[in-house]
Protein backbone atom coordinates (compact mmCIF):
# COMPACT_ATOMS: atom_id res chain seq x y z
CA UNK A 1 0.00 0.00 0.00
CA UNK A 2 2.87 2.44 1.00
CA UNK A 3 4.28 2.12 -2.77
CA UNK A 4 1.06 2.28 -3.99
CA UNK A 5 0.53 5.29 -2.48
CA UNK A 6 3.80 6.82 -3.09
CA UNK A 7 3.74 6.18 -6.80
CA UNK A 8 0.16 7.76 -6.88
CA UNK A 9 1.20 11.32 -5.20
CA UNK A 10 4.32 11.19 -7.48
CA UNK A 11 2.78 10.74 -10.91
CA UNK A 12 -0.15 13.52 -9.93
CA UNK A 13 2.96 15.82 -9.43
CA UNK A 14 3.91 14.97 -12.80
CA UNK A 15 7.15 13.10 -12.29
CA UNK A 16 8.31 10.29 -14.09
CA UNK A 17 7.05 6.81 -11.58
CA UNK A 18 7.87 3.13 -12.25
CA UNK A 19 6.58 0.55 -9.50
CA UNK A 20 8.28 -3.09 -9.73
CA UNK A 21 5.91 -5.42 -7.24
CA UNK A 22 7.65 -9.02 -6.63
CA UNK A 23 4.07 -10.47 -6.85
CA UNK A 24 0.81 -9.11 -7.06
CA UNK A 25 -0.62 -5.94 -6.13
CA UNK A 26 -1.17 -6.14 -2.40
CA UNK A 27 -0.27 -9.24 -2.45
CA UNK A 28 1.36 -8.82 1.00
CA UNK A 29 1.25 -7.41 4.23
CA UNK A 30 -1.68 -4.88 2.69
CA UNK A 31 -4.16 -7.99 1.90
CA UNK A 32 -4.00 -9.47 5.22
CA UNK A 33 -4.85 -6.45 7.57
CA UNK A 34 -8.14 -6.43 9.76
CA UNK A 35 -9.58 -4.58 6.74
CA UNK A 36 -10.24 -0.91 9.12
CA UNK A 37 -9.87 2.75 8.62
CA UNK A 38 -9.18 3.71 11.79
CA UNK A 39 -7.76 5.76 14.05
CA UNK A 40 -6.47 2.63 16.77
CA UNK A 41 -8.01 3.39 20.18
CA UNK A 42 -5.73 1.23 21.95
CA UNK A 43 -2.51 3.41 20.75
CA UNK A 44 -4.08 5.83 23.09
CA UNK A 45 -2.67 3.70 25.61
CA UNK A 46 0.63 4.10 24.73
CA UNK A 47 0.60 7.77 24.29
CA UNK A 48 0.49 7.95 20.44
CA UNK A 49 -1.65 10.82 20.27
CA UNK A 50 0.09 12.16 16.92
CA UNK A 51 -0.66 8.79 15.32
CA UNK A 52 -4.23 8.28 16.46
CA UNK A 53 -5.11 12.05 15.49
CA UNK A 54 -3.45 11.81 11.87
CA UNK A 55 -5.58 8.32 11.45
CA UNK A 56 -8.77 9.68 12.63
CA UNK A 57 -8.33 12.69 10.24
CA UNK A 58 -7.51 10.46 7.36
CA UNK A 59 -10.47 8.15 7.98
CA UNK A 60 -13.27 10.88 6.43
CA UNK A 61 -10.58 11.89 3.92
CA UNK A 62 -10.41 8.27 2.44
CA UNK A 63 -14.33 7.47 2.82
CA UNK A 64 -14.25 10.81 0.29
CA UNK A 65 -12.36 9.59 -2.10
CA UNK A 66 -12.73 5.92 -2.10
CA UNK A 67 -16.55 5.46 -1.05
CA UNK A 68 -17.37 1.96 -2.96
CA UNK A 69 -14.31 0.56 -1.34
CA UNK A 70 -14.84 2.29 2.59
CA UNK A 71 -18.01 2.75 4.55
CA UNK A 72 -18.43 3.73 8.13
CA UNK A 73 -19.03 0.80 11.01
CA UNK A 74 -20.36 1.00 13.97
CA UNK A 75 -18.15 -0.57 16.99
CA UNK A 76 -19.50 -1.74 20.42
CA UNK A 77 -17.03 -2.18 23.21
CA UNK A 78 -18.69 -4.33 25.96
CA UNK A 79 -17.11 -3.30 29.37
CA UNK A 80 -15.42 -6.61 30.87
CA UNK A 81 -15.23 -6.01 34.89
CA UNK A 82 -12.47 -7.81 35.61
CA UNK A 83 -10.30 -5.42 33.23
CA UNK A 84 -10.18 -1.59 31.61
CA UNK A 85 -12.49 0.46 34.23
CA UNK A 86 -15.56 2.00 32.29
CA UNK A 87 -14.52 5.46 33.19
CA UNK A 88 -11.11 4.77 31.70
CA UNK A 89 -12.84 3.23 28.71
CA UNK A 90 -15.25 6.33 28.48
CA UNK A 91 -12.65 8.91 28.51
CA UNK A 92 -10.41 7.20 25.99
CA UNK A 93 -13.50 7.43 23.52
CA UNK A 94 -14.08 11.08 25.04
CA UNK A 95 -10.75 11.75 23.21
CA UNK A 96 -11.40 9.52 19.85
CA UNK A 97 -14.45 11.48 19.25
CA UNK A 98 -13.00 15.05 19.39
CA UNK A 99 -8.92 14.53 18.57
CA UNK A 100 -9.37 14.05 15.21
CA UNK A 101 -12.18 16.74 13.93
CA UNK A 102 -14.31 13.96 13.28
CA UNK A 103 -17.69 15.84 11.20
CA UNK A 104 -19.56 12.72 9.21
CA UNK A 105 -19.04 10.13 11.64
CA UNK A 106 -21.78 9.33 14.49
CA UNK A 107 -20.53 10.09 18.17
CA UNK A 108 -19.85 7.62 20.74
CA UNK A 109 -23.33 6.77 22.76
CA UNK A 110 -23.70 4.43 25.99
CA UNK A 111 -25.33 1.04 25.67
CA UNK A 112 -27.41 -0.78 28.10
CA UNK A 113 -26.59 -4.08 26.55
CA UNK A 114 -29.37 -5.55 28.53
CA UNK A 115 -31.89 -4.08 26.17
CA UNK A 116 -29.96 -2.91 23.14
CA UNK A 117 -30.08 -5.80 20.34
CA UNK A 118 -26.26 -5.74 20.17
CA UNK A 119 -26.03 -7.22 23.31
CA UNK A 120 -28.42 -10.29 22.09
CA UNK A 121 -25.15 -12.49 21.10
CA UNK A 122 -22.97 -11.58 24.52
CA UNK A 123 -22.75 -13.66 27.55
CA UNK A 124 -25.26 -12.25 30.20
CA UNK A 125 -22.68 -10.53 32.57
CA UNK A 126 -21.63 -7.56 29.90
CA UNK A 127 -24.54 -5.67 30.61
CA UNK A 128 -22.93 -2.53 30.08
CA UNK A 129 -20.98 -0.91 26.65
CA UNK A 130 -20.36 1.97 24.13
CA UNK A 131 -20.94 2.42 20.78
CA UNK A 132 -18.41 4.16 18.65
CA UNK A 133 -17.34 5.16 14.77
CA UNK A 134 -14.87 3.59 12.06
CA UNK A 135 -14.48 3.17 8.61
CA UNK A 136 -14.51 -0.57 6.75
CA UNK A 137 -11.84 -0.63 3.68
CA UNK A 138 -10.97 -3.50 0.90
CA UNK A 139 -7.93 -3.59 1.97
CA UNK A 140 -6.37 -5.54 -1.47
CA UNK A 141 -8.59 -3.01 -3.58
CA UNK A 142 -7.14 0.13 -1.62
CA UNK A 143 -3.92 -0.97 -3.10
CA UNK A 144 -5.02 -1.99 -6.67
CA UNK A 145 -6.78 1.05 -7.35
CA UNK A 146 -3.90 2.86 -5.83
CA UNK A 147 -1.99 1.78 -8.55
CA UNK A 148 -4.31 2.01 -11.43
CA UNK A 149 -4.58 5.75 -10.36
CA UNK A 150 -0.73 6.46 -10.33
CA UNK A 151 -1.03 4.25 -14.12
CA UNK A 152 -3.52 6.88 -15.40
CA UNK A 153 -1.76 9.52 -14.80
CA UNK A 154 1.65 7.84 -16.53
CA UNK A 155 3.59 5.82 -13.67
CA UNK A 156 4.52 2.62 -15.07
CA UNK A 157 3.15 0.05 -12.80
CA UNK A 158 4.95 -3.84 -13.31
CA UNK A 159 3.60 -6.36 -10.75
CA UNK A 160 5.64 -9.88 -10.69
CA UNK A 161 8.37 -8.27 -11.38
CA UNK A 162 11.46 -8.48 -8.87
CA UNK A 163 14.52 -5.93 -8.30
CA UNK A 164 17.27 -7.93 -8.47
CA UNK A 165 20.02 -5.45 -8.35
CA UNK A 166 20.82 -1.91 -7.86
CA UNK A 167 23.81 0.20 -8.98
CA UNK A 168 24.22 4.00 -7.37
CA UNK A 169 25.93 6.50 -9.09
CA UNK A 170 26.82 9.74 -9.84
CA UNK A 171 24.08 10.17 -12.28
CA UNK A 172 21.64 8.13 -10.18
CA UNK A 173 20.24 5.05 -10.04
CA UNK A 174 21.12 1.97 -12.43
CA UNK A 175 18.07 -1.39 -11.32
CA UNK A 176 18.35 -4.54 -12.99
CA UNK A 177 15.02 -6.31 -12.96
CA UNK A 178 13.68 -10.20 -13.06
CA UNK A 179 12.14 -9.57 -16.66
CA UNK A 180 15.67 -8.74 -17.63
CA UNK A 181 14.57 -4.88 -17.84
CA UNK A 182 17.43 -2.27 -16.92
CA UNK A 183 16.57 1.15 -15.56
CA UNK A 184 17.86 4.12 -14.34
CA UNK A 185 16.13 6.40 -11.49
CA UNK A 186 17.12 9.41 -10.06
CA UNK A 187 15.91 8.35 -6.49
CA UNK A 188 14.80 5.03 -5.04
CA UNK A 189 12.22 4.17 -2.59
CA UNK A 190 12.77 1.27 -0.34
CA UNK A 191 8.53 0.07 -0.17
CA UNK A 192 9.19 -3.70 0.40
CA UNK A 193 7.05 -3.68 3.38
CA UNK A 194 8.66 -6.93 5.41
CA UNK A 195 10.93 -7.11 3.09
CA UNK A 196 12.34 -3.83 3.72
CA UNK A 197 15.58 -5.13 5.63
CA UNK A 198 16.15 -8.21 2.84
CA UNK A 199 15.96 -5.46 0.18
CA UNK A 200 18.55 -3.16 2.09
CA UNK A 201 20.89 -6.10 2.82
CA UNK A 202 20.97 -7.92 -0.52
CA UNK A 203 19.75 -5.87 -2.95
CA UNK A 204 20.86 -2.75 -2.40
CA UNK A 205 23.94 -4.11 0.23
CA UNK A 206 23.65 -1.46 2.48
CA UNK A 207 25.92 -1.97 5.92
CA UNK A 208 23.59 -0.93 8.48
CA UNK A 209 21.58 -3.48 9.30
CA UNK A 210 17.82 -2.95 9.14
CA UNK A 211 15.75 -1.48 12.53
CA UNK A 212 12.60 -3.82 11.63
CA UNK A 213 10.67 -5.77 13.49
CA UNK A 214 8.84 -8.54 12.34
CA UNK A 215 4.98 -9.13 13.60
CA UNK A 216 2.95 -11.65 12.48
CA UNK A 217 -0.81 -10.84 12.61
CA UNK A 218 -3.93 -13.67 11.92
CA UNK A 219 -7.44 -13.75 11.30
CA UNK A 220 -10.04 -16.11 11.49
CA UNK A 221 -13.43 -16.15 9.22
CA UNK A 222 -16.44 -18.60 10.66
CA UNK A 223 -20.52 -18.55 10.16
CA UNK A 224 -21.86 -15.49 11.06
CA UNK A 225 -22.37 -15.59 14.65
CA UNK A 226 -25.24 -12.57 14.88
CA UNK A 227 -27.85 -11.20 12.82
CA UNK A 228 -27.19 -7.22 12.90
CA UNK A 229 -24.51 -5.16 11.31
CA UNK A 230 -22.39 -3.78 14.19
CA UNK A 231 -18.80 -5.36 14.92
CA UNK A 232 -17.31 -6.10 18.23
CA UNK A 233 -14.10 -4.60 20.17
CA UNK A 234 -12.73 -7.52 22.72
CA UNK A 235 -10.57 -6.74 25.47
CA UNK A 236 -9.22 -10.03 26.24
CA UNK A 237 -7.42 -11.47 29.27
CA UNK A 238 -3.90 -10.46 28.01
CA UNK A 239 -5.17 -6.79 27.72
CA UNK A 240 -4.64 -6.89 23.70
CA UNK A 241 -8.10 -5.58 21.88
CA UNK A 242 -9.16 -8.42 19.11
CA UNK A 243 -12.11 -7.56 16.89
CA UNK A 244 -15.35 -9.50 15.52
CA UNK A 245 -16.85 -7.64 12.38
CA UNK A 246 -19.63 -9.02 10.09
CA UNK A 247 -18.06 -10.29 6.94
CA UNK A 248 -19.38 -10.53 3.07
CA UNK A 249 -22.57 -11.10 4.38
CA UNK A 250 -22.25 -14.22 5.46
CA UNK A 251 -19.43 -14.44 8.01
CA UNK A 252 -17.93 -12.82 10.98
CA UNK A 253 -14.22 -11.85 10.39
CA UNK A 254 -12.05 -12.13 13.72
CA UNK A 255 -8.75 -11.01 14.73
CA UNK A 256 -5.99 -10.16 15.14
CA UNK A 257 -3.04 -11.87 16.60
CA UNK A 258 0.54 -10.22 17.59
CA UNK A 259 3.81 -12.66 17.76
CA UNK A 260 7.56 -11.55 16.51
CA UNK A 261 7.78 -13.57 13.35
CA UNK A 262 10.76 -14.98 11.75
CA UNK A 263 11.50 -16.34 8.47
CA UNK A 264 10.47 -15.52 5.23
CA UNK A 265 7.34 -12.83 5.14
CA UNK A 266 5.84 -14.54 2.25
CA UNK A 267 5.53 -18.02 4.28
CA UNK A 268 3.43 -17.11 7.59
CA UNK A 269 0.38 -19.40 7.93
CA UNK A 270 -1.92 -18.87 11.11
CA UNK A 271 -0.76 -21.69 13.40
CA UNK A 272 -3.28 -23.93 16.15
CA UNK A 273 -1.97 -21.77 19.06
CA UNK A 274 -3.13 -18.69 16.82
CA UNK A 275 -6.51 -20.13 16.19
CA UNK A 276 -6.95 -21.41 19.42
CA UNK A 277 -6.23 -18.06 20.66
CA UNK A 278 -9.07 -16.53 18.36
CA UNK A 279 -11.56 -18.56 19.51
CA UNK A 280 -11.10 -18.59 23.47
CA UNK A 281 -11.12 -14.87 22.94
CA UNK A 282 -14.11 -14.92 21.43
CA UNK A 283 -15.84 -17.34 23.25
CA UNK A 284 -15.45 -15.37 26.17
CA UNK A 285 -17.77 -13.22 25.08
CA UNK A 286 -20.21 -14.74 22.81
CA UNK A 287 -23.00 -16.60 24.17
CA UNK A 288 -22.28 -19.01 21.33
CA UNK A 289 -18.70 -20.72 21.76
CA UNK A 290 -16.71 -20.41 18.69
CA UNK A 291 -14.16 -23.82 18.23
CA UNK A 292 -11.65 -24.28 15.44
CA UNK A 293 -13.83 -26.26 14.17
CA UNK A 294 -15.82 -23.95 12.55
CA UNK A 295 -13.43 -21.68 11.26
CA UNK A 296 -13.61 -21.59 7.48
CA UNK A 297 -10.64 -19.94 6.64
CA UNK A 298 -8.37 -17.45 7.79
CA UNK A 299 -5.22 -15.27 6.74
CA UNK A 300 -1.75 -14.15 8.09
CA UNK A 301 0.32 -11.63 7.16
CA UNK A 302 3.62 -9.92 8.77
CA UNK A 303 3.87 -6.19 9.63
CA UNK A 304 7.07 -4.57 9.25
CA UNK A 305 7.13 -2.61 12.52
CA UNK A 306 10.11 -0.08 13.27
CA UNK A 307 11.84 -1.77 15.95
CA UNK A 308 11.82 0.72 18.81
CA UNK A 309 13.14 -2.02 21.24
CA UNK A 310 9.50 -2.51 22.64
CA UNK A 311 9.28 -5.40 24.93
CA UNK A 312 6.01 -6.88 23.41
CA UNK A 313 4.94 -7.79 19.90
CA UNK A 314 1.40 -5.63 20.66
CA UNK A 315 3.40 -2.73 22.16
CA UNK A 316 5.80 -1.92 18.82
CA UNK A 317 4.55 1.21 17.52
CA UNK A 318 2.35 1.43 14.51
CA UNK A 319 3.69 5.17 13.84
CA UNK A 320 5.57 4.69 10.52
CA UNK A 321 9.60 5.76 10.07
CA UNK A 322 11.26 6.99 7.17
CA UNK A 323 15.23 6.73 6.50
CA UNK A 324 16.24 8.85 3.71
CA UNK A 325 19.84 8.81 2.61
CA UNK A 326 20.67 11.57 0.57
CA UNK A 327 24.48 12.07 0.59
CA UNK A 328 25.61 11.48 -2.58
CA UNK A 329 23.30 12.06 -5.86
CA UNK A 330 21.14 9.14 -5.50
CA UNK A 331 18.92 8.91 -3.04
CA UNK A 332 17.39 6.41 -1.19
CA UNK A 333 14.03 6.64 0.76
CA UNK A 334 13.18 3.14 2.86
CA UNK A 335 9.49 2.99 4.90
CA UNK A 336 9.32 1.38 7.65
CA UNK A 337 5.86 0.59 10.07
CA UNK A 338 3.10 2.43 8.85
CA UNK A 339 -0.64 1.54 8.96
CA UNK A 340 -3.11 1.68 5.70
CA UNK A 341 -4.91 4.29 7.40
CA UNK A 342 -2.15 6.34 7.33
CA UNK A 343 -0.84 5.55 3.41
CA UNK A 344 -2.24 8.76 1.91
CA UNK A 345 -0.58 10.59 4.78
CA UNK A 346 2.67 8.74 4.76
CA UNK A 347 3.28 9.19 0.37
CA UNK A 348 2.74 13.09 0.89
CA UNK A 349 5.53 12.76 4.09
CA UNK A 350 8.08 10.79 1.81
CA UNK A 351 7.70 13.07 -1.24
CA UNK A 352 7.84 16.67 0.68
CA UNK A 353 11.50 14.82 1.80
CA UNK A 354 12.49 13.09 -1.79
CA UNK A 355 11.06 16.90 -3.29
CA UNK A 356 14.55 18.74 -3.06
CA UNK A 357 16.21 16.20 -4.79
CA UNK A 358 13.77 15.95 -7.92
CA UNK A 359 13.40 18.34 -10.75
CA UNK A 360 10.70 20.55 -10.96
CA UNK A 361 7.63 19.28 -12.81
CA UNK A 362 4.63 20.61 -14.08
CA UNK A 363 1.94 18.48 -11.69
CA UNK A 364 -0.56 18.57 -9.06
CA UNK A 365 -0.03 20.56 -5.88
CA UNK A 366 0.95 18.83 -2.57
CA UNK A 367 -2.34 17.31 -1.25
CA UNK A 368 -4.13 16.77 -3.88
CA UNK A 369 -4.18 12.87 -3.24
CA UNK A 370 -7.13 13.84 -0.34
CA UNK A 371 -9.16 15.79 -2.61
CA UNK A 372 -9.51 13.60 -5.98
CA UNK A 373 -11.33 10.38 -6.40
CA UNK A 374 -9.73 7.17 -6.75
CA UNK A 375 -11.30 4.87 -9.69
CA UNK A 376 -14.57 4.38 -9.26
CA UNK A 377 -14.87 6.71 -6.23
CA UNK A 378 -16.38 9.81 -8.01
CA UNK A 379 -19.91 10.14 -6.49
CA UNK A 380 -21.28 11.18 -2.86
CA UNK A 381 -20.44 8.99 0.23
CA UNK A 382 -23.67 8.03 0.82
CA UNK A 383 -24.27 7.73 -3.54
CA UNK A 384 -23.96 3.56 -3.14
CA UNK A 385 -28.21 2.86 -2.91
CA UNK A 386 -28.30 5.56 -5.91
CA UNK A 387 -25.47 4.25 -8.11
CA UNK A 388 -26.56 0.68 -7.33
CA UNK A 389 -30.78 2.12 -8.54
CA UNK A 390 -28.81 3.44 -11.86
CA UNK A 391 -27.27 0.62 -12.85
CA UNK A 392 -29.90 -1.67 -12.25
CA UNK A 393 -31.68 0.93 -14.54
CA UNK A 394 -29.64 0.46 -17.97
CA UNK A 395 -28.89 -3.09 -16.74
CA UNK A 396 -32.46 -4.79 -15.70
CA UNK A 397 -30.95 -8.21 -16.10
CA UNK A 398 -28.68 -7.37 -12.93
CA UNK A 399 -30.18 -8.71 -9.51
CA UNK A 400 -29.70 -6.60 -6.58
CA UNK A 401 -27.32 -8.36 -4.95
CA UNK A 402 -25.15 -8.63 -8.08
CA UNK A 403 -24.96 -4.91 -8.74
CA UNK A 404 -24.86 -4.32 -5.49
CA UNK A 405 -21.39 -6.40 -5.29
CA UNK A 406 -20.33 -4.57 -8.59
CA UNK A 407 -21.03 -1.21 -7.00
CA UNK A 408 -18.84 -2.29 -3.77
CA UNK A 409 -16.06 -3.24 -5.61
CA UNK A 410 -16.14 -1.18 -8.60
CA UNK A 411 -17.85 2.00 -8.27
CA UNK A 412 -18.77 3.98 -11.25
CA UNK A 413 -16.05 1.38 -12.87
CA UNK A 414 -18.99 -0.82 -12.82
CA UNK A 415 -21.00 0.90 -15.66
CA UNK A 416 -17.08 0.33 -17.73
CA UNK A 417 -17.25 -3.30 -16.79
CA UNK A 418 -20.92 -3.66 -17.99
CA UNK A 419 -20.73 -1.71 -21.57
CA UNK A 420 -22.36 -3.09 -24.31
CA UNK A 421 -23.73 -5.67 -22.38
CA UNK A 422 -28.16 -6.25 -23.45
CA UNK A 423 -28.75 -9.19 -21.29
CA UNK A 424 -26.77 -11.49 -18.77
CA UNK A 425 -25.75 -13.65 -22.09
CA UNK A 426 -23.57 -10.59 -23.21
CA UNK A 427 -21.40 -11.00 -20.10
CA UNK A 428 -20.50 -14.55 -21.11
CA UNK A 429 -19.83 -17.36 -18.78
CA UNK A 430 -20.78 -17.23 -15.33
CA UNK A 431 -18.29 -19.45 -12.87
CA UNK A 432 -20.15 -19.03 -9.42
CA UNK A 433 -21.10 -16.45 -7.19
CA UNK A 434 -22.17 -14.30 -10.01
CA UNK A 435 -18.88 -13.72 -11.24
CA UNK A 436 -18.76 -13.21 -14.86
CA UNK A 437 -16.36 -13.80 -17.75
CA UNK A 438 -16.86 -9.82 -18.34
CA UNK A 439 -15.78 -9.18 -14.80
CA UNK A 440 -12.64 -11.43 -15.29
CA UNK A 441 -11.87 -9.72 -18.56
CA UNK A 442 -11.87 -6.30 -16.69
CA UNK A 443 -9.51 -7.49 -13.54
CA UNK A 444 -7.19 -8.51 -16.52
CA UNK A 445 -6.78 -5.67 -18.54
CA UNK A 446 -7.58 -3.13 -15.79
CA UNK A 447 -6.34 -4.29 -12.77
CA UNK A 448 -3.34 -6.57 -13.50
CA UNK A 449 -4.90 -9.87 -12.24
CA UNK A 450 -3.44 -13.00 -13.97
CA UNK A 451 -4.41 -15.47 -11.55
CA UNK A 452 -7.55 -17.43 -9.90
CA UNK A 453 -5.91 -16.24 -6.61
CA UNK A 454 -5.78 -12.59 -7.52
CA UNK A 455 -9.36 -12.51 -8.41
CA UNK A 456 -11.02 -14.66 -5.48
CA UNK A 457 -9.10 -13.69 -3.18
CA UNK A 458 -7.62 -10.13 -3.15
CA UNK A 459 -9.93 -8.25 -6.03
CA UNK A 460 -12.69 -9.86 -4.37
CA UNK A 461 -13.48 -12.74 -1.94
CA UNK A 462 -15.76 -14.64 -4.05
CA UNK A 463 -13.23 -17.57 -2.82
CA UNK A 464 -15.43 -17.68 0.34
CA UNK A 465 -18.78 -19.02 -2.47
CA UNK A 466 -16.98 -21.20 -4.95
CA UNK A 467 -16.13 -24.84 -5.40
CA UNK A 468 -13.03 -26.36 -6.06
CA UNK A 469 -14.31 -27.46 -9.30
CA UNK A 470 -15.53 -23.50 -9.92
CA UNK A 471 -12.25 -22.08 -8.87
CA UNK A 472 -10.08 -24.23 -10.95
CA UNK A 473 -12.61 -23.08 -14.06
CA UNK A 474 -11.51 -19.59 -13.11
CA UNK A 475 -8.36 -20.16 -13.57
CA UNK A 476 -8.50 -21.82 -16.75
CA UNK A 477 -10.39 -18.36 -17.80
CA UNK A 478 -7.82 -16.36 -16.54
CA UNK A 479 -4.80 -18.09 -18.42
CA UNK A 480 -6.70 -17.47 -21.28
CA UNK A 481 -7.35 -14.28 -20.79
CA UNK A 482 -4.04 -13.13 -19.76
CA UNK A 483 -2.36 -14.24 -22.97
CA UNK A 484 -4.53 -11.61 -24.91
CA UNK A 485 -4.44 -9.13 -22.38
CA UNK A 486 -3.60 -5.21 -23.45
CA UNK A 487 -0.46 -3.63 -22.09
CA UNK A 488 -1.09 -3.44 -18.11
CA UNK A 489 0.72 0.48 -17.92
CA UNK A 490 -1.32 1.53 -20.22
CA UNK A 491 -4.47 4.21 -19.17
CA UNK A 492 -7.78 3.29 -20.04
Amino acid sequence: MNGCGIARDAAGRGWSVFLAEMGDLGGGTSAASTKLVHGGLRYLEHYEFRLVREALLEREVLWGIAPHIIWPLRFVLPHHKGLRPAWLLRLGLFLYDHLGGRKRLPATRTLDLRNDPAGAPLKPEYTRGFEYSDCWVEDSRLVVLNARDAADRGATIRPRTRCTGAERGKDGWRLSLSDGTAIRARTLVNAAGPWVGEVLQTVLRANAPATVRLVQGSHIVVPRLYDHDRCYIFQGGDRRIFFAIPYEGDFTLIGTTDQDYRGDPGQARISPTEIAYLCAGASEYFRRPVTPEMVVWSYSGVRPLYDDGASAAQEATRDYVLKLEAACAAPLLSVFGGKITTSRRLAEDALRRLAPHLPERQGLAAGWTGKAALPGGDFPVDGVPALVDRIRARYPFLAERHARRLVRAYGTGALALLDGARGAADLGPVYGADLTQAELRYLVRTEWATTAEDVLWRRSKLGLRLTPAQIAAVEQAMQALADSALPQATAL
